[in-house]
């Protein structure tokens, strides 16, 4: 993990949400404030809003990551303890522009921490600035959907004071990750680059096909999104842009549907709210991984009734599964002409 992260030090935990926690009650105290992008898995998002705030008095100003003005006036010096966004964003694949938010924070003497799940060896935050890289290894860098796991990613004095005996989050709340669950990760990492590379090549066609039958996509690997040049700026060349796409179905019932066709009637990948997986995986988000926002939050977020995340497996050969996405996609529409 640390020398994928290019970071002097790492510590594995037993979960993603734990490796969360733990940066932000070490590095934010008592009344901290925290800036973080408003687009953030559920989970993150209620830890921040509801959690912290009611426990330890820390507030945390939710900004639109890429509205660099808005980063700017919302991180205030000697005030703001860490600015927190995720590097692609989840589910919205909003990719934020790195660089240039370490140095609006480091100018005000603040820290970053960037969640990377969705994009390890594709975005490498320490290279771009990034303080402390945090993730939830359950996804792609376990693969296969069975583990829990997190990561934190920094510099070994921050490692050192999460393990510190008197004060350290990791050392003190103990979410240590399991020794079985460690072994068997060290296992898989060694091929975790050769998994990226196909998540995101299959991703990228997939888009294009899908685009191609009139689909609203979201996509950054695609030419005429509007994240794809700053992904391609910041992004390591050979990996892509990602194994995660959304296709915008506009209504929940019509998301639910073409899930539907797509798992049961051509079996092309799974309903589920996990990522990174051989198989693709498919989930309406507002009704799932987002489903702690709040109406108002998830419109602030851009996170439509009917937006489908979904993570690209590689099973199969790119044909037989594009002929099992064609048919469910006929389906829905006949079944949707069939109730007009």
């Amino acid at each position: 993990m640390e020398a994928m992260e290019r970071t002097e030090a790492t510590y594995c935990t037993a979960s993603g949400i734990s490796a969360i926690s733990s940066v932000l009650l070490q590095m934010v105290s008592t009344g901290g404030h925290v800036v973080a992008g408003h687009t953030l898995y559920g989970g993150t998002h209620a830890l921040l809003a509801q959690f912290l705030p009611w426990t330890t008095g820390i507030t945390t100003s939710f900004v639109d990551i890429q509205d660099l003005e808005a980063v700017d006036a919302a991180v205030e010096k000697g005030k703001t303890d860490l600015l927190y966004f995720e590097s692609v964003s989840n589910p919205t694949l909003t990719v934020a522009d790195i660089p240039a938010l370490c140095r609006i924070a480091h100018e005000k003497g603040v820290k970053v921490v960037v969640d990377n799940t969705f994009a390890p060896m594709v975005i490498s935050p320490a290279l771009l600035g990034a303080d402390v890289v945090v993730h939830s290894v359950s996804k792609y860098i376990s693969g296969a959907g069975d583990i829990i796991a997190g990561a934190v990613c920094g510099s070994k004095a921050f490692i050192n004071s999460l393990m510190d005996l008197h004060d350290g989050a990791l050392m003190l709340l103990g979410p240590t990750m399991n020794a079985k669950a460690a072994f068997e990760l060290s296992e898989r990492i060694p091929h975790l680059p050769l998994r990226m590379k196909e998540h995101c090549a299959r991703a990228l066609e997939f888009a294009i096909r899908m685009k191609s039958l009139g689909l609203k996509v979201i996509y950054p690997g695609l030419d005429d999104n509007p994240d794809h040049e700053l992904l391609k700026s910041i992004g390591n060349p050979q990996y892509g842009y990602g194994g995660m796409l959304c296709l915008d179905m506009e209504t929940e019932e019509r998301a639910n549907g073409l899930m539907y066709q797509l798992q049961n009637a051509t079996q092309f990948g799974f309903m589920a709210v996990s990522l990174g997986y051989y198989e693709t995986l498919m989930s309406c988000s507002g009704c799932s991984t987002s489903s702690e926002l709040t109406e108002e939050e998830k419109c602030l977020s851009h996170i439509s009734p009917g937006l489908i995340r979904m993570s690209v497996g590689y099973n199969g050969t790119i044909e037989q599964k594009w002929a099992q996405f064609e048919k469910a996609y006929a389906k829905l529409e006949d079944v949707h002409l069939f109730h007009h």
